[in-house]
């Protein structure tokens, strides 16, 4: 029974070292490469640079106004993300706390949503946002924004809600609490896990999107990092090691977030499969 388990233990520390590897050796080259000249990056990409060049984030900064772009790449995702935590979780309590048909119907044509390809919404899209005057607009995109995220959002907070009792809202409501102060002071903080969990999710999702900002952003001032980070990738010449150099400012403030915030998404996925 010793030697099983041992051998199961080899088994599994071999498993979770391989894969380690595998995620983090794309992290590597960006991070190696982002340091080395291009004529070192083509002739050999996984080594350590033998000459360190730090003007390689200067050039990037001046060239793609770095400080420019961060700052829309922020202001999308910081106020998308609060705007859909903000619309999500009062309609997903309601869609609890309100049963029928009419909830019942609208919380499945929400949830309709995830099953659509964006590629097939691409057109339509640019249609719609045109005729409302909001393409290559910073509030344009983060109703966009809103619009693809409310639907995931909403699907996490309503299995999240049905967990809570109701007997906590009737008795806030005894006390005097209405329905919105029962939400606010009751349920509210009692979603802080999946709270935590979606902001997570969807700021990772809206900080790396390309796709959506490349169809809706054409001026240049309102670029978002991964857009003006494309720039150094070509059909005729690619400048690999200012594109890595590119990439890895970009991706310092992200896995910055979710370091500190590793623990709670955790936390909120366990709390979420256990209560669901």
């Amino acid at each position: 029974m010793y030697q099983r388990e041992k051998r199961l233990n080899w088994i599994i520390f071999t498993v979770l070292t391989v894969s380690a590897i595998i995620v983090f050796f794309p992290l590597y080259i960006t991070l190696v490469n982002s340091f080395k000249s291009y004529n070192e990056v083509v002739s050999s990409v996984a080594s350590l640079p033998s000459t360190f060049h730090f003007n390689n984030f200067k050039t990037v900064w001046n060239q793609l106004n770095f400080g420019g772009v961060f700052l829309n790449s922020l202001i999308i995702t910081v106020v998308s993300v609060v705007g859909i935590l903000m619309i999500s979780a009062p309609a997903a309590y309601q869609f609890v706390r309100r049963p029928g048909w009419v909830s019942t119907f609208l919380f499945m044509l929400i949830l309709s949503a995830l099953v659509i390809p964006f590629q097939s919404l691409m057109i339509p899209l640019v249609k719609v946002a045109s005729d409302l005057n909001i393409m290559d607009s910073i509030p344009g995109i983060i109703i966009m924004y809103w619009g693809f995220g409310i639907p995931l959002a909403v699907f996490l907070y309503h299995g999240f809600v049905k967990s809570i009792p109701r007997e906590l809202e009737e008795a806030a409501m005894i006390d005097g609490n209405g329905v919105v102060g029962a939400f606010y002071r009751i349920v509210l903080p009692l979603l802080k896990p999946v709270t935590t969990t979606i902001a997570i999710l969807h700021s990772l999702w809206i900080w790396n999107d390309f796709l959506l900002p490349l169809i809706t952003l054409s001026s240049e001032k309102n670029r978002t990092i991964p857009i003006a980070s494309s720039v150094y990738f070509g059909q005729y010449l690619n400048e690999w090691h200012l594109a890595m150099a590119a990439l890895t400012m970009a991706s310092i403030p992200v896995i910055i977030f979710f370091i500190f915030m590793q623990r709670n998404i955790i936390d909120g996925i366990t709390a979420g499969a256990v209560k669901g």
